[in-house]
């Protein structure tokens, strides 16, 4: 029984096509156990990407979308199980913002996750962070922002897309490998394995045309340094991709040694075998 944990509604500043029931609709008709809805919360937003657009909220309403789940459920009766999330943008501008949010609210997981870096915005492509930089100081710097950032975070449950960074980039280097970073990622694995956190296999970054792939040496490592919750996630922006190749990577998440899939109930564990 699959449960999505990463799925973003019209509650999202990027999903405005996607209500809360049609996404709950389309994951009980592809038989998911359960699916948490994580909008956006990124407080700092790059000045370049302000300039070019208009002012937008990347912060939803977390009154009005879990009051939006709790009467979505009761319509559902049953068929879906729903939970209330929230996709943490970490940067170190917004540190007092985000431990003030995360304990004004509560949810059942929390993702922990960096969309933007350096005053920049990878989405923008090219010509913006990637700009003068090879692969490796790229990627290696993404990955030291989201190891520093959830380090000092701690209050999360699951350590959002590593791979992100990747997504946009135009690199031939279109994936991650451990055997590029096995340092930053030996010391992310070690943090998630002692404290409990998951790691998350976000399937979107494997959808894109940039032929991105999971390198299956990342999930091996994590198991031997102690790793056991994996995670699950979509990364939704439309009910169409709910849940999408969940049987293709919960098969690389038991090749690689794990019994289970992690998803989270109150902030709390819980671990279904795969």
């Amino acid at each position: 029984m699959f449960y999505d944990n990463h799925n973003h509604s019209e509650f999202s500043f990027d999903g405005e096509h996607t209500s809360v029931e049609t996404a709950a609709s389309a994951a009980a008709s592809k038989g998911l156990g359960g699916l948490c809805f994580t909008d956006h919360c990124d407080f700092t937003v790059p000045e370049i990407k302000a300039e070019m657009e208009p002012v937008v909220c990347e912060v939803f309403d977390v009154d009005a979308q879990q009051a939006e789940i709790d009467k979505v459920k009761e319509k559902m009766q049953g068929r879906i199980r729903l939970f209330k999330g929230i996709e943490v943008g970490l940067n170190i501008e917004s540190r007092d913002k985000i431990r003030e949010h995360l304990a004004s609210h509560r949810f059942d997981e929390v993702i922990a996750s960096v969309h933007y870096l350096d005053g920049h915005d990878p989405w923008m492509g090219p010509e913006y962070y990637y700009k003068g930089k090879t692969f490796k100081e790229s990627y290696g710097r993404y990955l030291e922002c989201l190891y520093e950032e959830m380090t000092w975070l701690g209050d999360f449950d699951i350590m959002g897309h590593y791979d992100y960074i990747a997504r946009y980039a135009s690199y031939p280097e279109a994936s991650i490998m451990y055997r590029d970073f096995p340092d930053i990622f030996d010391a992310m694995f070690k943090y998630l394995a002692e404290n409990g956190k998951a790691l998350e296999i976000n399937t979107k970054s494997y959808s894109l045309d940039r032929g991105t792939i999971l390198d299956s040496d990342v999930l091996k490592r994590f198991r031997e340094l102690g790793g056991e919750a994996v995670s699950l996630g979509s990364d939704s922006h439309e009910p169409g991709r709910v849940g999408t190749d969940f049987e293709k990577f919960a098969a690389m998440v038991k090749d690689a040694g794990f019994r289970y899939l992690a998803h989270f109930e109150q902030r709390r564990l819980v671990m279904e075998t795969i």
